[in-house]
């Protein structure tokens, strides 16, 4: 395997490719991606990649459009190296949340991200947890959407012995499908909080449907960007008797105010994932538990190599 498949990073998650790669027993491959004074982006592949499969750690997070550009100009490094085939691992696929037309004369900018990356080079792409599904529509090369729910309920079973004591609550009704899933396979009730947005990033809870009075209650979402749908929604939890809140996310964005919203909020523990780097938010807060993403997404990169099944990774 080693012989014929290349793992390469840019500055995103070198954290979490570090330990895709000892997952793998492959070593990380060699690739100087700088920045020029004037903010252009440089690379050089330190080694030979012609014939090989290679695969691409890139999640486009904060900062964003850096890391996109460092995602794509490997990309077209790569194919211009004569590699056979180029994978592009996004754990956070950035601009997701722009998967529509929300009013007249807006972009949909996740299809204009899917349209640069397949021009790019990329043979095929894999992601945990698109915003939107439909997404995956966007590209015309294969997309592998991988789910971080195993690893979120494996924490979740593990913690949590005595399902009759606790209750999924989706904080809205969107998120209704995923947080029904996780409650199946713990065994526990489900409760839906009604939302409504006055403006971009702002939420109001309204009302709540399920019962959560003397109970443990676990908010289930895709992401946590600025965290006020979280905080409102268990306040709202906290007022209808909750026992004691989490919340549970595959991606932990936490831009402007999240951790300080957090940190005063009503809410024990927030579990994410590493699709998104904490970097130094790590140090202002104590109510974030980390878990790794890396088991996942080296299975699926050994799947792919090998030509096998992806499909029971999204069970």
């Amino acid at each position: 395997m080693e012989d014929k498949i290349r793992v390469f990073c840019g500055n995103s998650n070198p954290a979490l490719a570090e330990q895709i790669c000892a997952s793998l027993r492959v070593p990380l491959g060699t690739a100087k991606v700088k920045t020029f004074s004037d903010g252009e982006i440089m690379v050089e592949i330190g080694e030979n990649v012609r014939g090989r499969d290679v695969y691409i750690i890139q999640s486009t997070c904060a900062p964003t459009n850096n890391n996109l550009m460092e995602m794509l100009i490997m990309m077209d490094a790569l194919k211009r190296a004569s590699a056979a085939t180029i994978t592009a691992v996004i754990p956070y696929y950035g601009y997701a949340r722009q998967d529509r037309k929300v009013a007249p004369r807006t972009p949909i900018s996740s299809k204009l991200v899917a349209d640069l990356i397949t021009t790019a080079g990329a043979d095929r792409v894999v992601t945990v947890d698109l915003h939107a599904g439909q997404i995956q529509g966007f590209f015309n090369i294969p997309v592998d959407n991988l789910y971080a729910a195993p690893v979120l309920l494996a924490h979740l079973k593990s913690r949590f012995a005595d399902s009759s004591e606790m209750v999924m609550v989706s904080p809205d009704a969107g998120g209704t499908e995923r947080a029904r899933a996780f409650a199946k396979r713990l065994g526990c009730t489900l409760a839906v909080i009604d939302k409504r947005r006055t403006g971009p990033n702002v939420a109001e809870v309204m009302h709540l449907i399920g019962e959560v009075k003397g109970k443990t209650a676990i908010i289930l979402d895709d992401m946590i960007d600025t965290a006020g749908t979280l905080t409102q929604a268990a306040k709202a939890l906290k007022e209808h008797g909750a026992k004691t809140i989490y919340a549970c996310a595959t991606h932990g964005v936490l831009s402007g105010p999240a951790i300080e919203r957090i940190n005063t909020s009503e809410i024990e523990t927030v579990i994410i994932t590493d699709t998104v780097p904490l970097g130094d938010k790590a140090e202002q807060t104590s109510k974030i538990k980390v878990l790794t993403v890396a088991e996942l997404l080296a299975e699926a990169i050994r799947r792919i190599h090998e030509d096998e099944s992806v499909s029971s990774l999204f069970v």
